[in-house]
């Protein structure tokens, strides 16, 4: 029987008068209106009032009647599963029946309610919506048609995976070629929405559309010159994802799809040539690139670069005119969420001396006000990838342009110009150099231009060749650029502060040790800005003052800068409260100033260290009151946790043996032992490293806990996740240092996860180099235990080592290889060479350790015989050969 349902006139009028308060700026009337909707709720048939207004009330302002579908949707989203059957179906045949309405607004409505039912898993249970919705396309009356399409293309977006299974017979094989009808439609609208119906269906490589790909293809060429912004948006938007799927269906047409692209990328509609750009970028990562567009270099380079200028519309919404901003607040939403990175333990390299960390991208991030993305920084973007495939091929199609327009009187052109410096830095790099000279003095004088987003684009192009103007005698380049970038740091303009400290942190990495000279004067800008910033910006500095310490080292120990430095950093660590997320980027802050400033920290030590203590408590509490009771209690954000432990380590690394009354009055060891088992992967990754850490800083109080650690730690080594695994493997090598022979018992829950991971294919150099190390550890005080493993792993051991720099892990690693070699010489007989080959790398080892070394190597020479010995030798690379004649005498 059909569902009766009539509503009741004054509950219609409480349910209108509802929805007109809705509407109402003010936030006490919305607050009071949520808590009417929350009560609302309770009767059964409230949401047949709401789809009544929707679909039936005609006499209501669309406004309204919109609105009134939109609450619905909230209520499918939260509690359909407790909508009673007649409801349900209510709703269900009332947007079948309204689909079409002559209203653009109420159309789009009962599309999103359509989508939001069917996401709820309906999809099943609603077996004619899509045999009823394709039926409708083929309606007469164009409002139909539209609204069944818009809503299919909402059920695409939503629900594709499930379109594509068998949970519902394959609707697809039906609806893809039904919609690849419609590309020839009369409408713009509906051609629009049956282009982006099928669009969904291309990355999954959907078998149904796989079939039918040269009619897609071949309808996508007739539609290029559409002229219908929106369809030649979404021609381009399949073209670039069959880049990346279909390449060998687009190659016999390659070239007049560059060509069409290069047309579209320069379209009166930014938002047609925003996704023509996306061509480029995704082009660049293809192997053919280079091939497919070194004939087409001479135009599109051209057409890249104007593209790379702002529009005027981004200029207005960046607040171009307005130079000084520096004293109006922030507004909260400006305000983008950091991640906090945890620690990662990692070894430090012969070639560089940096600690390898993944390449972090410093992405065009000039304008992040902007809707994020346009098509300024898609040029750029596509630039910057291109100049990495073409590397210095493309500097004779960018000099002659770059001369005109870093020059130039007008400041947008100019502006773009210094963007365009920057993007190909990375790419082009050996072939710049030769410019640099003039250059850079050019752009350092470009720092204090008028305009204040040329400022702010300078300070990111000067940080991308940083790296350069540290190669060259300081006084050249680097002290100059310094001076300006501290004084940009203290721009009257937001943008400018922002980019300036960004750039300041990148220049910090590169020189290093360098500043120590300039180091007074930087702390004096740093501790400046602290009051003049505003609420973003610091978030920053703090940044900028982690990067410093971290680059300087011990060097910061000073009581004069000390002095400087820690009032303004306690003022604002007293002012935020234990709820506050800039505590994250303080306490990052802190926690490299501590690992540099080492006694010098200790008169702030105890106050820091109580609170991090007490966060990683509340946040544990809080996170076992949700576990036990999710309703009543909200989730911890667990990085308030994370960010504790990782200061913890740093004051452990920075205070050493000094932590050791604050770790005995504490019940840190306890709330590690609940970290170490938290089933938040960063959560883990900290506490090992804190572990570790403290274990060098105070075993005496870790001691009594291994027990409890140890089979925890066994149980993480597994190198799904990476850095847990990184951080555990380093903290079992400082254990077993600590406790030497009493290391025994536990070298079984251990020895085999090792021995695995040394030998996986792909393992990451930093988390193989540290698992070497701690097998070579475990090895050092139970040779009885490990040797017998020896073969198993020496090969890997020996070619994962030789890379990192003379050091006291290095030191006691090897000598375990040597006991181990002792006791088990058979077990590296194979591999002898990489053992000589690692040995080689050695600058200078402590005498005992090559006494060792000698033994091994004359005791094996000795064993095989000269004749031997000398084929054996015969193999080595000369230098090989030449350094263990020198050092070792073999």
């Amino acid at each position: 029987m059909e569902y009766e349902w009539k509503p009741d006139e004054q509950g219609l009028q409480q349910i209108l008068q509802l929805l007109k308060e809705s509407q109402s700026p003010d936030t006490t009337t919305q607050r009071a209106v949520q808590q009417k909707l929350e009560q609302l709720n309770q009767y059964p048939d409230f949401n047949n009032y709401l789809i009544f207004v929707l679909t039936k009330l005609k006499s209501e302002d669309e406004p309204t009647r919109s609105l009134s579908g939109l609450i619905l949707k909230n209520n499918v989203k939260a509690h359909f599963h407790n909508f009673p059957n007649g409801v349900t179906d209510f709703i269900k045949s009332e947007c079948l029946n309204n689909i079409g309405d002559s209203s653009p607004l109420i159309r789009a409505t009962v599309g999103i309610l359509i989508t939001t039912i069917a996401s709820k898993g309906e999809l099943q249970n609603w077996p004619d919506l899509l045999p009823k919705l394709c039926s409708l396309l083929d309606s007469e009356d164009y409002n139909t048609c539209e609204g069944a399409f818009g809503a299919l293309q909402k059920i695409c977006e939503d629900s594709a995976e499930i379109l594509d299974s068998d949970a519902l017979d394959r609707p697809l094989n039906i609806m893809i070629p039904k919609f690849l009808q419609f590309f020839k439609h009369s409408s713009p609208k509906i051609r629009s929405h049956a282009v982006a119906c099928v669009n969904q269906f291309i990355i999954s490589r959907t078998q149904a559309l796989m079939l039918h790909i040269d009619g897609f293809i071949e309808n996508l060429f007739a539609l290029a010159g559409d002229e219908e912004p929106e369809v030649r948006k979404n021609v381009c938007r399949a073209l670039v994802m069959l880049l990346e799927v279909r390449m060998d269906r687009l190659l016999p047409h390659m070239i007049s799809i560059v060509e069409y692209m290069l047309q579209r990328t320069q379209d009166q509609d930014e938002n047609v040539a925003l996704e023509a750009c996306e061509f480029w970028l995704t082009l660049a990562e293809q192997p053919i690139c280079k091939d497919v567009l070194c004939r087409h270099l001479t135009k599109l380079i051209p057409v890249l670069v104007n593209g790379m200028k702002y529009s005027e519309i981004d200029i207005i919404l960046l607040k171009g005119d307005v130079e000084e901003d520096e004293a109006i607040p922030d507004s909260e939403q400006d305000i983008r969420p950091r991640f906090h990175r945890s620690r990662t333990v990692a070894q430090q390299h012969e070639e560089d001396g940096i600690e390898e960390e993944e390449e972090e991208e410093d992405e065009l991030d000039d304008d992040d006000t902007i809707s994020d993305w346009n098509l300024r920084k898609c040029s750029a973007a596509a630039l910057d990838v291109l100049a990495n495939v073409f590397r210095d091929e493309l500097l004779p199609h960018i000099l002659p342009l770059l001369k005109e327009l870093l020059f130039h009187p007008e400041w947008v052109v100019k502006e773009s110009g210094i963007l365009v410096l920057g993007a190909i830095a990375e790419g082009c790099m050996q072939g710049m150099i030769p410019y640099l000279p003039e250059l850079i003095p050019h752009l350092i004088q470009c720092l204090s231009d008028k305009k204040a987003l040329v400022r702010s684009i300078t300070c990111w192009t000067l940080s991308r060749y940083a790296h350069w103007v540290v190669s060259q005698p300081p006084d050249t380049y680097l002290k100059p650029l310094m001076t300006e970038l501290l004084k940009r740091i203290l721009d009257s303009n937001k943008r400018v502060q922002e980019a300036a400290c960004s750039a300041f942190a990148t220049l910090e990495e590169e020189a290093c040790t360098e500043l120590v000279p300039y180091l007074a004067y930087i702390l004096d800008t740093l501790v400046f800005a602290f009051s003049k910033y505003q609420h973003k910006n610091l978030l920053i500095l703090y940044d900028a003052i982690g990067t410093l310490a971290d680059s300087v080292g011990h060097h910061l120990n000073k009581p004069e800068y000390i002095q400087m430095l820690m009032p303004p950093l306690i003022q604002k660590w007293n002012m935020l409260k234990d709820e506050d997320k800039d505590l994250f980027p303080l306490l990052e802050c802190l926690s490299s100033v501590a690992t540099a400033l080492q006694s010098g920290f200790l008169p702030y030590c105890e106050p820091v260290y109580q609170r991090c203590v007490n966060l990683v408590q509340k946040t544990l509490a809080q996170a076992m009151l949700h576990n036990a009771q999710p309703d009543q209690y909200e989730a911890p954000d667990k990085d308030f946790m994370i960010v504790a432990l990782d200061l913890l380590s740093g004051l452990a690394e920075g205070l050493g043996g000094n932590i050791e009354q604050l770790v005995a009055r504490s019940n840190i060891l306890t709330l590690m032992y609940q970290c170490m088992q938290d089933k938040m992967p960063e959560v883990r990754q900290s506490s090992f490293a804190l572990l570790g850490d403290l274990t060098k800083a105070c075993f005496q109080h870790v001691k009594p806990c291994i027990a409890d650690f140890m089979p925890i730690l066994g149980t993480n080594l597994n190198p799904e996740f990476i850095s847990v695994c990184n951080n555990a493997t380093w903290a079992i090598g400082e254990i077993s240092i600590q406790m030497g022979i009493e290391m025994q018992p536990y070298i079984p829950m251990v020895l085999h996860q090792l021995v695995e991971i040394i030998n996986r294919p792909n393992t990451p150099k930093t988390l193989l180099e540290n698992t070497a190390i701690t097998i070579g550890r475990l090895g050092y005080v139970c040779p009885q235990e490990v040797a017998p493993m020896l073969q198993q792993f020496i090969r890997p051991w020996c070619t994962s080592l030789r890379n990192i720099r003379d050091n006291e892990e290095k030191d006691s690693a090897f000598r375990g290889i040597c006991t181990m070699i002792t006791v088990n010489p058979s077990g590296v007989v194979q591999d002898f060479i990489f053992f000589c080959d690692a040995v080689a790398s050695w600058i200078s080892p402590k005498d005992d350790l090559r006494d060792m070394f000698c033994k091994i190597l004359h005791g094996f020479k000795n064993q095989v015989g000269d004749e031997n010995w000398r084929r054996f030798s015969d193999q080595f690379p000369v230098p090989l050969k030449e350094r263990l004649a020198a050092y070792y005498g073999v």
